[in-house]
Order: structure tokens, then C-alpha cells, then sequence
């Protein structure tokens, strides 16, 4: 009995690890007669920490039965793609000057997972969105980067940054606590 019960547990602790994402939609790729089709999913999120930024993704979902007893892997198909969301970008460049995981989903049972790892470049005023997979053992090399720059939208007026007393502007950007540029 404790045989069945503590994988079911990982399991359902593993699918309940869920990230803050908005499902955006889905297309079918593959039918299975049983059990949900192939696909390939799209969802949204918010970067945490860089206010006016959202990331869309897609990636390949396996279907049949074994998705229905929760034993499929999935493909290292997936894309990244981010964009500005706001008319003016905020971020706090201490928080941001280190690569942070802003996003990680389950991609098999235990073994696999995506995730997406964001970089910023202070010479730039960019961030760089990096979409991989791996595994315990070995991952993959496919992957897909997108980039946000604050020189990228139009550049932010007074009206849009009010409150920004002791802050940097950089195009459409606000930033808290520049970090020097070598």
C-alpha cells in the first residue's frame, strides 16, 4: 500500500507546484483516441520583479494515457517570447542584476523540467529571457531567448513618472538603485 501511496504524493506535490501563469490557449497536434490529444500549450505571467513585463511561452504537452496517469514526458519544444506591458517599466536594478529563475513547470513525472531563466544586461538596460529544458541526468540543447530593452518602447514622459525622485530614467524605464557600468 505505502508503495502506491508515496509516489501518488510526489505526484500530486509536483503538479500542485504550479507557476503564477494565465493559460492563454492551446493547439491540438496529435489525436489520441483515448485519453487528451498532443499539443502544444500557450500561457502568459508577469515577471516578478520587473513591473511592465510579461513572457509569453509555448511548449509541446504530451497526450494519451499516459498523460492520463501522469507518466508522459514532454517534448523540449518550447519558445519564449516577452514583451513591454505597461507605458513605463519599473525594476529595482539591485534585484534584477543576478539571472533568476522567473519560471519552471513540471515536464515529466520527476525527471524533466522547463524552465525560464532571466538576464539583465546594465550596459544595455536589457533583459534576456532564456527558455530550456533538463533532466537529472543529461537536458537538451534546444532553447529559445527573447529580449526586452527599455530603449525598445517609446520614451517615458513626466506624467509617467511621477514619483520617480532619486530614480534613473532610461528610455521607457524607472530604475531603483542603478548598478555602476564598468
Amino acid at each position: 500500500m505505502n508503495k502506491i501511496i508515496l509516489p501518488a504524493l510526489c505526484a500530486l506535490l509536483l503538479a500542485s507546484c504550479g507557476n503564477d501563469t494565465d493559460k492563454i490557449g492551446r493547439a491540438s497536434t496529435v489525436f489520441h483516441m483515448l485519453g487528451k490529444n498532443d499539443r502544444i500549450e500557450v500561457e502568459g505571467f508577469d515577471d516578478p520583479d520587473v513591473q511592465g513585463v510579461a513572457c509569453y511561452i509555448s511548449y509541446a504537452k504530451k497526450g494519451g494515457l499516459k498523460e492520463t496517469v501522469n507518466l508522459e514526458e514532454d517534448a523540449s519544444d518550447a519558445s519564449v517570447s516577452c514583451v513591454q506591458t505597461a507605458d513605463v517599466i519599473r525594476y529595482n536594478e539591485q534585484a534584477v542584476v543576478k539571472p533568476r529563475e522567473v519560471f519552471k513547470r513540471s515536464a515529466s513525472l520527476a525527471f524533466k523540467s522547463q524552465q525560464i531563466i532571466r538576464y539583465y544586461d546594465p550596459k544595455r538596460k536589457a533583459f534576456a529571457y532564456l527558455i530550456y529544458s533538463d533532466k537529472i541526468v543529461q537536458g537538451s540543447p534546444k532553447n529559445s531567448l527573447s529580449a526586452v530593452s527599455c530603449f525598445g518602447g517609446a520614451k517615458a514622459d513626466a506624467q509617467q513618472i511621477a514619483g520617480a525622485e532619486g530614480k534613473q530614467i532610461y528610455g521607457a524605464c524607472v530604475v531603483d538603485a542603478p548598478v555602476p557600468t564598468k
